[in-house]
């Protein structure tokens, strides 16, 4: 069987941290070209909660790569005290965001600031959030968005969150995550391979393949409630799960009436699946684009490679040309970028190419790459890879200047997804 097809007929060997809680830790190997200077003073307030809010803002801030932050925690400002432009200007910083955290009369805390462009010398706007004491690290993570979107025109990702699969003690826990790799919670936890989480549209739900039952079974799984359900459940294999664009439907790979090939089936587990595409090869991998299309993987052409298909199904057409081995294409969510693994020199890299342009763009040097998954803004890519033997997550920039690394200690982790904007 091709390498390609292994994500759904085999898992990963996983060692992770022995607590359900493990965190992952991030470190920065890269950054961009021009960053904005940025002063995040500390906030006025309740001193301990001000204290987690400004470094959750600064750190999502410097591991963004597009932001320097110059030293602020000597001034003493909160989102009404007047801004010295001058002063600031003279510290290098074109942007300073002042606040405050106290206490509301309900006993949780209100967190307050506003954002200043020191060139211009205006205010650029601010911003309430009113949060419980255990979620300041997520208020921090709203600021750190908000101010991201001011200066660079874009909606930020701090406050969205990752799944991911690590295995520990023979276990595999199913885990979500903040962006930044905090706040690990595990959804589900298994003695059997848990594989291909992908999110739901609104990010409510997770989809993705469980051998519990000693066989690829997809479940949809409600985070909120924790209940889950059977989407796919036929004889042979039922892997490899992605989401239609209104989340009502899922595109699945099914064995059961030979090779496995591209199927819908109604996300709730109900009704008849409906094959959208027949070959004589091996068809896998699917992924929507925005516009109902449907990129997936097939050998149908004597090597794997990319093909898209038309919305509903019908006519294909094939979109790699570069290279035998290209697989695990992934649309951008404007469906302007595709990205992807290419095996070049038997290297296994991200790549990412332009759907209008068709060029391509090799984004990482390391050597087996695997699952990659697009940022809800297209900025980053999440892939798992491979470091000194040990499986790490990395996050890597669409031009490929950033670059993040995620790992937890001692262990490996796999099977990335990013999750969308939070509504």
């Amino acid at each position: 069987m091709l390498r390609v097809f292994r994500s759904f007929l085999l898992f990963f060997g996983l060692l992770a941290a022995t607590l359900a809680q493990a965190q992952l830790s991030i470190e920065i190997t890269g950054a961009g070209a021009n960053r904005i200077p940025v002063a995040i003073p500390n906030l006025a307030g309740d001193e301990v909660a001000a204290r987690i809010i400004a470094a959750t803002v600064r750190a999502d801030l410097e591991r963004s790569g597009l932001f320097s932050l110059v030293d602020a925690r000597d001034a003493d400002l909160d989102e009404n005290s007047p801004i010295a432009y001058a002063d600031w200007k003279s510290r290098g910083a074109d942007a300073i965001a002042a606040g405050s955290v106290r206490r509301a009369a309900d006993g949780r805390m209100e967190a307050r600031f506003r954002l200043y462009d020191t060139q211009k010398e205006e205010s650029l706007g601010g911003a309430a959030y009113v949060t419980g004491s255990d979620q300041l690290r997520a208020a921090g993570h709203r600021i750190a968005d908000f101010i991201y979107e001011k200066l660079t025109g874009e909606k930020g990702v701090f406050s969205t969150r990752i799944a991911y699969v690590v295995k520990s003690r023979g276990q595999y826990l199913l885990q979500i995550a903040d962006a930044d790799g905090q706040g690990a919670a595990t959804a589900l936890t298994s003695a059997e391979p848990i594989i291909s989480p992908v999110w739901s549209p609104d990010g409510s739900q997770l989809a993705y393949v469980s051998f519990e039952k000693k066989k690829p079974i997809v479940y949809v799984h409600s985070l909120a409630s924790g209940r889950r359900h059977i989407a796919a459940n036929l004889k042979g294999s039922n892997s490899a799960p992605a989401w239609s664009p209104d989340g009502g439907k899922l595109a699945v790979v099914l064995s059961k009436d030979g090779n496995s090939q591209i199927y819908l089936v109604n996300a709730d587990g109900s009704g008849a699946p409906q094959r959208l595409a027949t070959s004589t090869g091996i068809d896998t991998e699917p992924r929507f684009a925005p516009d109902g299309s449907l990129f997936f993987t097939s050998d149908r052409g004597g090597s794997p490679q990319i093909y898209r298909m038309a919305p509903g199904g019908g006519t294909v057409q094939r979109i790699s040309f570069e290279g035998n081995y290209n697989v695990s294409p992934r649309p951008s969510v404007d469906g302007k970028t595709l990205a992807f693994i290419t095996r070049r020199d038997n290297r296994y890299q991200l790549a990412v190419m332009d759907l209008t342009s068709r060029q391509v763009q090799v984004l990482t040097d390391s050597n087996k790459d695997e699952s990659p998954s697009f940022a809800p803004n297209g900025r980053m890519i999440l892939i798992a890879t491979e470091i000194g033997g040990r499986g790490v997550l990395s996050a890597v920039s669409s031009d490929g200047r950033i670059k993040q690394r995620l790992s937890v200690a001692a262990g490996d982790v796999r099977e990335p997804a990013w999750g969308p904007f939070l509504k």
